[in-house]
């Protein structure tokens, strides 16, 4: 048995949001530094916890799905967790760490099925607070001891992200020497309100190309969906579908900036100390106080104005209003 204390966090949702979980890691250790970090997630995270020192072993969730009942139980046990912190709560993954006697199982009061299977509660709400997501995780530590109100700079220095990959030889390639090195991501798999394609064609006609070398990513399938964008401009490069997630943080970490709205390859350029520029709707909860993407270099533009005639509707003109020229202010600070 372990002697030292085996802190599992639960985080079994998208890349953006594994992101802004990945400090608590680091916070973890600044306070219990003889503690050992178990993150739970999902296999097309992995690769980005992979990031992270402070997480010291990465467990599959969905390698956890395909065991018997009763093995899935002795799974958790073999864990020997002393405390489990359900960040993303799920039912089962609650009824599994009472199942197998973690000693501290720390969630939310939100959820009635924790008051069944956590014996720690936080109460936490998050969707009516003014705290960024990465500050509202942190507060599932209070029943670890550590109390205290971090600022998002303390945060963005809490990532950790030491473990970067080695970029392949046929995308080291791509890279421009001497020019400004920037990422466009303009789809986000509905996660988020977009910008549009015609104010990316927009940015991209702005954007001098003897100082700037421009790169369009996404997936395969969102690759189709931009591909009149990348008719319209054949100077700038097609990453769609094209890397895998291990080597599109590789691409990433070389290059200087990305521009995309609040999606998990923003927050993976913020945490790598890169330009991101944040696209925001000003309307709660996905506003940039809660989303906005943090790291030294991280920013984010917004209209200030009320959003409330879009709510019901991914077509959003207020995001669609931020001018191109704003964004290439922030990528020139």
């Amino acid at each position: 048995m372990h002697t030292d204390p085996v802190i599992l966090i639960s985080r079994t949702d998208s890349i953006g949001d594994v992101v802004l979980t990945l400090p608590m890691a680091g916070i973890i250790k600044q306070f219990m530094p003889e503690s050992r970090i178990v993150f739970l997630g999902r296999n097309y995270t992995q690769e980005v916890i992979a990031l992270s020192e402070h997480v010291d072993e990465f467990i599959s969730y969905d390698e956890l799905l395909k065991l018997p009942a009763e093995e899935k139980v002795n799974a958790f046990k073999n864990i020997h967790a002393s405390h489990i912190i359900h960040v993303f709560p799920v039912k089962e993954i609650a009824q599994l760490a009472k199942q197998a006697r973690i000693p501290k199982r720390i969630g939310t009061t939100n959820r009635l099925w924790h008051w069944f299977t956590c014996n720690i509660k936080v109460k936490l709400s998050r969707k009516n607070s003014d705290l960024h997501e990465a500050q509202l995780n942190t507060k599932l530590l209070e029943p670890l001891g550590i109390k205290q109100n971090f600022s998002l700079e303390e945060l963005a220095g809490a990532y950790g992200f030491t473990r970067v990959p080695a970029l392949e030889s046929q995308f080291e390639v791509l890279l421009s020497p001497g020019k400004t090195k920037v990422i466009l991501h303009p789809k986000s798999k509905g996660s988020a309100r977009e910008w549009g394609l015609d104010n990316f064609s927009k940015l991209i006609s702005a954007l001098d190309k003897t100082r700037y070398s421009i790169y369009i990513s996404g997936t395969a399938q969102e690759g189709e969906l931009v591909r009149p964008l990348l008719e319209k401009h054949p100077e700038v490069t097609d990453l769609t579908g094209k890397l895998s997630l291990r080597q599109f943080i590789a691409f990433i970490y070389r290059c200087d900036a990305l521009v995309a709205a609040s999606t998990g390859p923003l927050h993976m350029a913020a945490a790598l100390e890169k330009k991101a520029v944040g696209l925001f709707a000003p309307m709660r909860p996905i506003h940039p106080g809660r989303w906005k993407p943090i790291g030294k270099q991280a920013s984010y533009l917004v209209l200030d104005k009320d959003c409330t005639d879009c709510k019901q509707t991914k077509n959003c003109h207020c995001i669609r209003e931020i001018a191109a020229q704003d964004v290439i202010k922030h990528l020139e600070k």
